[in-house]
């Protein structure tokens, strides 16, 4: 039973990745959501990742578990569909050099996508939920984005799920 269960969580964990990236790719690539959605699902993109830590001036792939494909369809779906609603929900949180609007694709993406988390789900906990997605934004960026990430969720759940 454990073994069934770490297996869903990282099978989650995967989902969560892999709705950053289709965000980022329907956003900024201006690309159709059933088409991303679909090519995630059957593996033509989001399978491999870059991992240059060994060796900072090689690149080498490192291929992906696989994700809960129902559970990264909502999040993509449910992020789309509020995109407008959630982006206003984060500009009450973030000014200056945080601004949404002046934040790079893939920290727009990642914050839609934890956002939409925490508001449409009740069913996994939210220290829990603030942590994947702080891992994430340390599997994006190196600098003070992750605290950020953590300081912005940690405020808005506070605001969302005390109620």
């Amino acid at each position: 039973m454990t073994k069934y269960v770490s297996q869903k969580i990282k099978m989650k964990s995967g989902a969560r990745l892999a709705a950053v990236q289709a965000n980022y790719m329907i956003a900024f690539g201006q690309l159709p959501v059933d088409e991303v959605i679909e090519d995630f699902i059957e593996g033509k993109i989001g399978r491999f990742a870059i991992d240059n830590q060994e060796n900072e001036d090689k690149e080498n792939l490192v291929e992906l578990g696989p994700i809960d494909t129902e559970y990264f369809e909502s999040l993509v779906r449910g992020a789309q569909a509020k995109k407008e609603e959630l982006e206003k929900s984060l500009n009450l949180y973030l000014r200056g050099e945080w601004a949404y609007e002046r934040m790079n694709g893939t920290m727009q993406a990642l914050l839609l996508s934890a956002v939409y988390e925490l508001v449409a789900t009740t069913d996994v906990d939210t220290k829990v939920l603030i942590q994947e997605y702080v891992d994430l934004a340390y599997a994006f960026f190196t600098k003070n984005e992750p605290k950020m990430v953590n300081a912005v969720l940690d405020q808005i759940a506070h605001a969302i799920r005390s109620k």
